[in-house]
């Protein structure tokens, strides 16, 4: 009976069919379990091994566009420290990526596990002594590189279980939604980051779509250890921030899509999120650096009052060669006490309205010679100077000029407007990708081409690619030079790849800079950068 049951839930998921993300989301729960054959049960445990090794290299060029330094100090990109003039700076790296997924005995549950080796790794920077004995690497990976990188990552590790009414997932998984321009599972070729959550989820198949709701453990702490030392506890409930999302999709598989495309039908694919996350008080001196120690007690405990909401919904229509994937996102919070000193409080909550979109289309598909299309996106500004792409905690408010700094500075402003495309998300290789480090506070236009040089058969190809961004700031107070276009991007590409898994990819970027990065003081322009990528990939 026990056994029937299953049967029948399986057979139920299998209506709609599953579509295979970008990174793992809501839409990938159950689909490896769909996937066996469930028609007889395993006798034994099964396991499977996926991933890729990775070598990458890259010479940036003037990345800081002879800029000079900024009202607050710093160059627009890093500099070399012996000559701030020079041009060139290189580096390269390496990750082994390995994704294992466990079936148990039975029909319906796996466990999915992802470790990266040497995650990210800048080749040369674990030199054991001097690097001038030309000693081999320590074993550890990287003791001294900033960030350091850890020889084992464990990324993921979550279970999926089959039951009559759906498929419970548990544990640490990725998270990714639409087009990954909110979330992201990190899975591309050129990836560095990828969302993950400790989530508790359901989904389960209604009316032809697939319904999905779950619960994040998205922050907690401070923590204890218990008297066996081997296990800890949380020790003040009332600081952690929870996040419950509710999602409907109506998506289809890879090959679903590619099989109604042969046949001349139109494929319409969409989702819809909504998702709650709040925390009622804080305690920052769990997590920010002090001169001295702290004594976690009531004392530190600081009122917050965080409330923040998102609502996202994608679509992607699929017609003979035509494709067009969209999604728009808004994002609400506020923060009723946004003080990170106990006693010291603020009379101004700080509040956020941000909406992004993302769209790109394309017209050819992949067994055509050539095929080119548009992108589009837009990320909300704010007003304050910089982008606020990645601002430090407690760091000073920026000064008109400025590449970057926190979009609130109380009790003036107290308003955090702009939206952040995850870094994941990439339309460039220099701009948006290195000196300001994602999309926010801009618009682009993006057209795009790519073209089969040489073809044999389904082993082997070399295809040409070309990208041309323009770009321009939603909030001209943001850009260092106080002016709305940011310049114009081209990027070349070439690559090679053969079904065996293996590719080799060549890159090329230059960067035309706007009159949005003139220099305020003289309203001097500045010149042009470029980057060189190659990157080696080995698949399994």
């Amino acid at each position: 009976m026990k056994r029937a049951l299953v049967l029948a839930a399986a057979a139920a998921l299998a209506l709609p069919s599953i579509a295979r993300a970008d990174g793992y989301g809501y839409a990938d729960i159950g689909r490896e379990l769909l996937m066996r054959r469930f028609a007889s049960a395993r006798e034994r445990s099964q396991a499977a091994l996926a991933g890729y090794l990775r070598f990458r290299g890259a010479g940036l060029y003037n990345l800081d566009l002879d800029h000079g330094l900024t009202p607050s100090g710093d160059p627009l990109f890093f500099v070399p420290v012996d000559d701030p003039t020079a041009q060139t700076l290189y580096t390269a790296d390496t990750r082994l990526r390995t994704d294992l997924t466990i079936y148990p005995r039975g029909v319906g549950a796996l466990i999915n596990v992802r470790v990266d080796v040497l995650d990210n790794l800048a080749l040369g920077s674990t030199p054991e002594g001097k690097p001038a004995t030309g000693r081999a690497p320590t074993p550890a990976a990287s003791p001294g590189q900033n960030p350091p990188v850890d020889a084992l990552r464990i990324k993921r590790a979550f279970a999926e279980v089959l039951t009559p009414f759906g498929v419970l997932a548990t544990g640490r998984m990725g998270a990714h939604w639409g087009l990954g321009m909110m979330a992201n599972g990190g899975d591309c070729d050129d990836c560095n980051f990828g969302d993950s959550a400790d989530r508790i989820a359901f989904v389960t198949p209604i009316a032809g779509h697939v319904w999905a709701a779950s619960y994040d453990f998205t922050a907690s702490g401070p923590v204890a250890r218990r008297k066996d030392e081997a296990r800890v506890i949380d020790i003040e409930p009332t600081d952690n921030v929870h996040t419950l999302t509710f999602a409907v999709m109506n998506v289809r598989s890879d090959e679903a899509r590619e099989r109604r495309r042969r046949a001349g039908r139109t494929t319409l694919e969409y989702g819809a999120l909504l998702s709650r996350r709040w925390q009622d008080n804080d305690i920052p001196a769990d997590y920010l650096p002090t001169a001295v120690p702290v004594n976690i007690d009531a004392g530190q405990v600081v009122r917050r009052g965080y409330h923040a909401t998102a609502a996202d919904g994608w679509m992607r229509l699929t017609t003979g060669r035509l494709h067009i994937a969209a999604e728009l996102a808004y994002l609400g919070a506020r923060v009723d006490q946004p003080s990170t000193i106990p006693g010291v409080t603020f009379d101004r909550p700080i509040t956020s309205d941000q909406l992004g979109f993302a769209m790109k289309s394309g017209y050819g598909t992949d067994e055509d010679r050539a095929a080119a299309g548009l992108d589009f996106g837009l990320a909300s500004g704010d007003s304050a100077p910089g982008f606020g792409a990645f601002p430090a905690p407690n760091a000073t408010a920026p000064q008109p000029g400025d590449l970057d700094g926190p979009q609130a500075a109380l009790p003036g402003d107290n308003t955090v407007d702009n939206f952040r495309f995850h870094p994941d998300y990439h339309i460039d290789r220099i701009l948006f990708r290195e000196i300001i480090g994602t999309v926010t506070d801009a618009i682009y236009l993006r057209p795009h081409a790519r073209f089969h040089l040489w073809r044999i058969g389904r082993y082997s190809r070399v295809v040409a690619s070309l990208a041309v961004i323009a770009s321009w700031a939603a909030k001209p107070e943001s850009t260092p030079g106080g002016q709305r276009f940011l310049g114009v991007e081209i990027d070349p590409g070439l690559r090679y790849e053969t079904r065996d898994g293996f590719s080799l990819s060549l890159e090329h970027a230059v960067f035309f800079p706007g009159n949005g990065f003139n220099r305020r003081v003289d309203d001097r322009p500045v010149n042009s950068a470029q980057l060189f990528r190659a990157r080696l990939m080995y698949r399994f």
